[in-house]
């Protein structure tokens, strides 16, 4: 089992930044995409940003060209730098992780608890 612990949620007024971390831990298992998703009060889940083994890249069109997503080389931590933030930003994040077990062809997805985020003056 995987599990995924978050932080560098807060407080931000509206064109600050800031700092999504996400750790992962566990045995067996190996990951090969990590991603951000948010959801707002209301609203479905939604990807902000995801980050393969390879490096490749996804970013949601509301963040794209204000967040950067990345992850360390082991494949353990991933990070949402966040800029210009808007209050529509205002959401729970959810570090989410996707992979195999060691000898499994059975694909599974993680999750972490979320860390509220919240943009306002």
């Amino acid at each position: 089992q995987v599990q995924l612990e978050e932080s560098g949620g807060g407080l931000v007024q509206p064109g600050g930044s800031l700092r999504l971390s996400c750790a992962a831990s566990g045995s067996d298992f190996e990951i090969n995409a990590m991603g951000w998703y948010r959801q707002a009060p209301g609203k479905q889940r939604e990807l902000v940003a995801r980050i393969t083994r390879g490096g490749v890249t996804n970013l949601a069109d509301s963040v794209k060209g204000r967040a950067t997503i990345s992850r360390d080389n082991a494949m353990n931590r991933v990070y949402l730098q966040m800029n210009s933030l808007k209050p529509e930003d205002t959401a729970v994040y959810y570090c989410n992780a996707e992979g195999f077990y060691w000898g499994s062809d059975a694909r599974y997805e993680f999750w972490g608890q979320g860390t509220q985020v919240t943009v306002s003056s």
